[in-house]
């Protein structure tokens, strides 16, 4: 059964705050996404500047940085429950995955839609969570470009035991069609954060993700 879970991206402390408090009232774990202004266009808060307090919901930073070992120092000092870096960046990531396995963090690669997994099969062999980005870099709101789901049985066969995650235009027209493709977690952003009653539509999600059967 795949997983609901929230996406906050922000660029102001107070946003994050209240936005973490409402998800926190109705799910177990966010993910927060990181961009640095030159992997993406935008530029969000800092990870140097979050902060969680104890029996919050399970933390996943999705990092769109190009140079992932100068946020490690920041990032194991929050100790996420995983933490995600993208495949094509600029440094080699799997001295980055052993040090964040290291610290009882589990480690993510994320892929654009251009990449082709066969080419990272080093990344997917040694991380615990692949993350299909499906959306635009630094940006909520984007359209699901569903093709990136023919990635899954490709990086499962590579790595059966991987965590699959989704990211970009997930929402209740969608959200079943992207359960029921082996995907493991569906991170939903603009479709909660700006509907009226957040908890109400992570609950419309989260049905819909479980109906059984044909899809009409």
């Amino acid at each position: 059964m795949a997983e609901i879970v929230p996406t906050i991206l922000t660029a102001d402390l107070n946003a994050y705050r209240r936005l973490y408090e409402s998800f926190n009232t109705f799910t177990k774990r966010v993910q927060v996404d990181i961009c640095d202004g030159v992997f993406t266009p935008t530029l969000t808060i800092d990870e140097s500047n979050l902060w969680w307090s104890q029996g919050w919901a399970a933390c996943d930073l999705h990092m769109m940085v190009m140079n992932p070992s100068r946020h490690l120092p920041a990032i194991l000092k929050l100790k996420p429950h995983l933490c995600i870096f993208h495949a094509e960046t600029n440094e080699n990531l799997l001295p980055i995955f052993q040090t964040l396995k290291a610290n009882n963090i589990q480690a993510g690669v994320a892929i654009l839609k251009q990449t082709f997994p066969k080419k990272i099969e080093p990344y997917l062999k040694a991380a615990d969570h692949c993350l299909i980005f499906s959306g635009k870099l630094g940006q909520m709101g984007g359209k699901a470009d569903m093709l990136q789901i023919e990635k899954v049985p490709i990086i499962k066969s590579i790595n059966p035991n991987l965590e699959i995650g989704w990211d970009g235009g997930a929402n209740l027209e969608n959200v079943r069609e992207l359960a029921h493709s082996d995907i493991d977690v569906i991170n939903v952003g603009s479709a909660i954060a700006t509907a009226v009653n957040q908890a109400e539509t992570y609950k419309a999600l989260t049905v819909e993700a479980e109906k059984q059967g044909v899809l009409i």
